[in-house]
């Protein structure tokens, strides 16, 4: 049982050592040159943390119930159906499995808010956009009315890459590619559903300094992926000398639901493509890949070995 315990514990130490080792990831050298490597880390914390969490409840509450292997869980389940319900389990057993249950609960309803938040931001913008924008078929994009540089995507299964004719007028032919490229990246590798977790997770536990990190770095990253597959295409400066044009004339946010060009981290990223690629040891995205698997594979293992028994082993 104690070393079920500490498989679910384990996960949930990146969560709980506070705002200092968040901080300490955020401001890694190695995550700005491996910002792919970087987002499966912060996607492993959060995720471990979640389930972490659930599975220490879990554990905790079927104590009673525990055979050699794996912690009891299945022992509990074939209670629930063979309609015994909670039989063996004291208060405090009882109070562990509430509050994994209601862990559950917590966190599937900001997920769902989130998500609900986010789609209904980006039918509004896109919206906004088809009433306004003229398409430019050319450029597979839209172009907005207005003098401000603009430059964004709104994700989803209906992506929008839009323009501002400011922005048209501004950049040259090279730059506007990039651009275009930049955004295009966002639209194809659908960054708005790697980002929903974290804005879930930050307005489900506000109070955890890990999750206010984590809702501030992964935009970043997912910038610099962009800035990748862009410079891939059209080459560093192009994109650089856009990123510098915008950002000089920007005066706000990117829409709710978008994701801007010159919005987020626009010094990290200019210096990134200015400094051209750097090549990086491959055994320091490699070791972020086995700590990601290493972090999970605590709580993955006590919530799947009950599972197993129920399906396979029949225990």
């Amino acid at each position: 049982m104690t070393v079920w315990l500490i498989a679910a514990a384990v996960a949930l130490v990146p969560l709980l050592l506070g705002g200092r080792a968040a901080e300490r990831l955020a401001g890694a050298g190695w995550t700005h040159r491996c910002p792919r490597a970087a987002l499966v880390m912060w996607q492993a914390i959060g995720l471990a943390g979640g389930l972490g969490a659930i599975g220490i409840g879990l554990v905790a509450a079927v104590a009673p119930l525990a055979a050699v292997f794996p912690h009891g869980a299945h022992t509990l389940f074939r209670q629930l159906v063979e309609g015994r319900g909670l039989d063996g389990l004291g208060p405090a057993h009882v109070a562990a499995l509430v509050w994994s249950v209601g862990l559950i609960g917590w966190l599937a309803l900001h997920t769902v808010r989130a998500a609900l938040g986010t789609v209904r931001a980006q039918r509004r913008q896109r919206l906004l956009v088809d009433v306004v924008a003229d398409p430019c078929v050319l450029r597979d994009a839209y172009v907005l009315p207005g003098e401000r540089p603009v430059a964004y995507c709104i994700p989803g299964r209906r992506a929008r890459i839009v323009l501002s004719a400011g922005a048209v007028e501004l950049l040259g032919a090279e730059e506007l590619e990039a651009v275009l490229g930049h955004e295009r990246a966002h639209a194809a590798g659908r960054h708005d559903l790697l980002l929903l977790p974290f804005l879930a997770l930050a307005q489900a536990f506000p109070w955890l300094p890990a999750a206010g990190t984590a809702r501030q770095v992964v935009p970043v990253l997912l910038e610099m992926l962009a800035d990748d597959r862009a410079r891939r295409a059209h080459g560093e400066l192009p994109l650089a000398r856009a990123l510098v044009r915008m950002a000089a004339t920007a005066t706000g946010p990117a829409p709710a639901g978008g994701l801007a060009l010159a919005d987020t981290a626009v010094v990290h990223r200019l210096e990134r493509l200015i400094s051209g690629p750097q090549r990086q040891p491959r055994w320091v995205p490699a070791a972020a890949y086995c700590a990601a698997g290493l972090l999970l594979s605590g709580p993955a293992a006590v919530l799947v070995a009950p599972v197993l028994c129920i399906t396979i082993w029949r225990i």
